[in-house]
């Protein structure tokens, strides 16, 4: 479990008011990549983001075609996927507050309820966490798919080895290194990244075997759209998305981040869902603490927990349709 306890220890050191974290998410297009760590810098347009949801507003709603103008029937706005999954997809951008239900000559039809705003986002840092050096399992190929594929603007590995040369010509030039404690949360930059492109083409390593790797062309376009996806999950989700166990030893302020599962038995970060229970030599019944996690993150981070929602900015749209 050292793993986990490095990384959420790395995220609560990394959390500030200028930026958004989030951990495991998908950063890929055609492959299966999973990044640990993703830092989201706001754009020009995020407070207008912001004011929209403090969820994630749907992919597929952002890019359907429909605007804030004339409704449109959902089945000309989906016409290619199964009357169920349109109904899923316009219930969750209405419970974002992206779009509005309406009807058109007897059918259902949406429209959005503000534009989406351009460039909310700045700067995407994807970082890949391997504590121990000496196990770097898949490490090298998955920093190479990250560099070749070029989704985002910056990518680092962290670690709490000492990097020596071998380490170094392992890792791919381009690729940042930072020596984390998680102990004590110093971060020290060992190399500092080199910057990616997002606006050109890149190639996604879909598989590798002895003498031969299967790739995909991505464009610049298919890259931004993935950008968007992953800076959209990220706000949605973000980093605390675990359960507090039910244990009297469980302290989420006593250890080296905020409202993190800080084991006072252990002396260290756990994961509940593996490590907590009556099995365990130090367990101490009792009610999970508690942690207000969206109140830690919206005074925390560059989230915003109760945001207003465009609807009432859309007063007298009615006569376009």
């Amino acid at each position: 479990m050292r793993e986990y306890a490095f990384e959420l220890a790395l995220c609560g050191a990394l959390e500030s008011k200028d930026r958004l974290l989030a951990r495991q998410l998908g950063a890929h297009v055609n492959g299966r990549r999973i990044i640990d760590v993703v830092t989201v810098e706001p754009g020009p347009g995020f407070d207008r983001r912001a004011s929209i949801t403090a969820g994630t507003i749907p992919p597929a709603a952002i890019e359907a075609p429909v605007g804030p103008g004339a409704a449109r029937r959902v089945k000309d706005v989906f016409p290619d996927i199964r009357p169920e999954q349109r109904r899923r997809l316009v219930d969750q951008a209405v419970e974002a507050g992206f779009f509005e239900r309406k009807r058109r000559g007897g059918d259902p039809a949406v429209r959005q309820v503000c534009r989406y705003p351009a460039g909310w986002f700045d700067h995407l840092v994807g970082i890949e966490n391997k504590p121990d050096l000496d196990r770097p399992g898949d490490l090298q190929a998955q920093l190479r798919t990250d560099v070749s594929l070029g989704i985002f603007d910056e990518v680092v590995l962290a670690t709490a080895s000492h990097v020596t040369g071998a380490h170094r010509n392992r890792i791919p030039e381009e690729v940042g290194i930072w020596r984390f404690d998680p102990e004590t949360g110093e971060r020290e930059v060992l190399r500092e990244p080199d910057p990616l492109d997002p606006a050109e083409q890149g190639l996604e390593i879909l598989d590798r075997q002895p003498g031969r790797s299967d790739i995909a062309i991505v464009t610049a376009d298919e890259k931004q759209r993935a950008r968007r996806r992953i800076a959209e999950r990220a706000y949605g989700k973000g980093w605390r998305t675990f359960d507090l166990p039910a244990c009297g030893r469980c302290d989420p302020d006593g250890g080296p981040a905020v409202a993190v599962p800080y084991c006072e038995w252990a002396e260290r970060i756990v994961d509940p869902a593996s490590e907590c229970g009556t099995d365990c030599p130090g367990h101490e019944p009792a009610e999970p603490p508690a942690m207000d996690r969206r109140r830690h993150r919206d005074e925390r981070s560059a989230w915003r927990r109760d945001p207003d929602g465009q609807r009432r900015r859309q007063a007298g749209l009615d006569r376009f349709e």
